[in-house]
């Protein structure tokens, strides 16, 4: 054999395992129901997508490919009798997923690490906020406060308290693993948070050091530092709630001088929320203008926060428009603190505060506006 037809075939052979290490492969059977059809989804942050669906063989077997699979592992459901099977699947994973009856509660799966690891979270979450909407419906379903209701409520809290624990040191155990990060984000009905508000950033903080360093390159990294970023600025934010009672902002006007909101103290103040690259804020502006001009003698103040991430933009519309209050910005865009310290959900958005330093209404334009502002500045 010659030294080029050595090369070529060593080529070849390179191109060959790149391909198939790109490749899933995901085979298995499902049996004990009525249901036939079966769906890959590919999960982001923002959606699902169906990548691909197949029907049921006879004997309950089904197969799925997917190619050009990066070497991270990357979240994926397979749906079946809409039940959800999360996996995460890197390329050359060769996955053998199969159910009998309840797909959730029997599934098992192997020849993925992660997946497998993802498996001993996912079925004993699920199945413990099953038994808890199972208590929660026996305890609406009596009318009556009795001894029976009362040991209810007992279990109900305490399996609400042991899976939060199972929770916490499932992902203190695994924090390496992309399944603590699927764990990270998993909330029982009704919660908001992981453990306990601000404290939360301690297990979003270990999970996110150690998959910076087993998976470099994956893009849960960033957006893991990310999420560590917004709470560590929340945390700093809330450190700086005034004595007034409300949480104080310092941004930076267009000038690039820092400006307090608590430095407007004594005063009524409107705390707006807007965007001048969304551009739907600019009539509300005209409107706002034409009552800062009959409230500014009296005490009226705008602390106005643009939701930005282009200075230049912002700058323009403020000049063009001719805002004549305090105009301030992060250009963090939507992951400015103040949107999560003010809990902002959608723009534009504002917060009166009176001269005591209280909220006393959210959301007020035109009229409604003007009636508190005439009830608040006599």
């Amino acid at each position: 054999m010659n030294r080029q037809t050595f090369f070529v075939l060593c080529s070849a052979a390179v191109v060959l395992c790149g391909c198939e290490s790109s490749k899933v492969k995901i085979s298995g059977r499902f049996v004990g129901t009525e249901a036939r059809k079966v769906y890959l989804e590919e999960a982001s942050p923002l959606r699902q997508t169906i990548v691909d669906s197949t029907q049921l063989a006879d004997d309950g077997s089904y197969r799925f490919q997917l190619n050009g699979v990066s070497a991270t592992p990357a979240l994926y459901n397979v749906v079946f009798n809409n039940e959800r099977i999360p996996l995460l699947l890197a390329g050359g994973d060769r996955v053998t997923l199969s159910s009998a009856g309840n797909v959730v509660r029997n599934y098992t799966v192997e020849g993925s690490e992660e997946s497998a690891l993802l498996r001993q979270f996912y079925q004993g979450f699920v199945s413990g906020a099953q038994r808890l909407d199972e208590i929660a419906r026996r305890v609406a379903a009596m009318s009556d406060k009795t001894a029976e209701r009362d040991s209810l409520v007992r279990a109900y809290t305490d399996e609400y308290y042991r899976i939060r624990r199972e929770q916490l040191r499932f992902i203190i155990e695994n924090k390496a693993s992309l399944a603590a990060v699927y764990a990270l984000y998993q909330r029982l009905p009704g919660d908001t948070y992981l453990f306990n508000g601000d404290s939360d950033v301690v297990y979003y903080r270990t999970v996110a050091e150690a998959i910076a360093d087993r998976y470099p390159t994956s893009p849960y990294v960033q957006s893991l530092q990310a999420e560590v970023e917004r709470m560590d600025a929340r945390i700093d934010l809330m450190s700086r709630v005034t004595e007034r009672g409300y949480p104080d902002l310092e941004l930076t006007d267009m000038y690039g001088k820092q400006v307090r909101l608590s430095s407007l103290a004594g005063k009524v103040v409107l705390l707006d929320f807007w965007s001048a690259e969304a551009g739907t804020g600019n009539a509300l502006n005209a409107d706002l203008k034409e009552i800062y001009a009959k409230y500014a003698d009296r005490g009226f103040e705008v602390y106005q926060v643009a939701v930005d991430t282009s200075k230049p933009l912002w700058i323009t519309a403020v000049q063009e428009q001719q805002l004549p209050w305090i105009s301030v910005s992060d250009l963090r865009g939507s992951a400015s603190a103040a949107l999560r310290l003010y809990n902002v959900q959608r723009l534009p958005a504002n917060f009166l505060i009176d001269r005591d330093g209280n909220i006393v209404a959210k959301d007020l334009y035109g009229n409604s506006l003007v009636e508190k502002l005439d009830e608040l500045t006599r």
